[in-house]
């Protein structure tokens, strides 16, 4: 997170989103921290477009100061989803892994009573069964958040 603002000299450059406004950044810029003079203005371009900038610079003054960050990451993810969907969001994107996770349930518990009609009811195989699934959704989920409908936020 790169905090630069703009001195009297006119030596340091503006942060990412008063660059994009076109605007002179102050030391008490509320986007400094956040956007930064290199990548700053196109993380903050969505942002703008779909929020406003004065909509988002009120929104961060009323969160605590050890809670922007976070929510600015969150605004960020929700403008790229907006942008892709203009209806629907990151909404859409959270229907689809809830999706995703009733499907393996069900994979899962079709496992389960295979195993089970096979005879293999010990415990510990069932448990290790089990443990092995929930491993490879965490591999699926981790994949699918690796996909082009996650923005880079850094």
């Amino acid at each position: 997170m790169a905090s630069s603002s703009s001195s009297s000299s006119g030596t340091a450059s503006p942060c990412g989103a008063c660059r994009l406004l076109r605007r002179k950044c102050t030391h008490d810029c509320i986007f400094a921290p956040y956007f930064g003079s290199e990548q700053g203005p196109a993380k903050f371009a969505a942002i703008h477009k779909v929020f406003g900038a004065s909509n988002v610079s009120k929104l961060l003054l009323q969160i605590p100061p050890h809670d922007r960050p976070e929510a600015v990451a969150t605004i960020a993810y929700e403008a790229q989803a907006r942008i892709q969907d203009p209806v629907y969001g990151c909404v859409a994107h959270i229907f689809t892994l809830q999706q995703q996770v009733a499907f393996l349930q069900a994979q899962l518990m079709e496992a389960k009573a295979h195993l089970a009609q096979n005879g293999v009811t010990s415990h510990n195989n069932i448990e290790n069964i089990f443990e092995s699934a929930q491993i490879m959704m965490n591999m699926q989920e981790n994949t699918k958040q690796k996909g082009v409908f996650f923005p880079s936020l850094s």
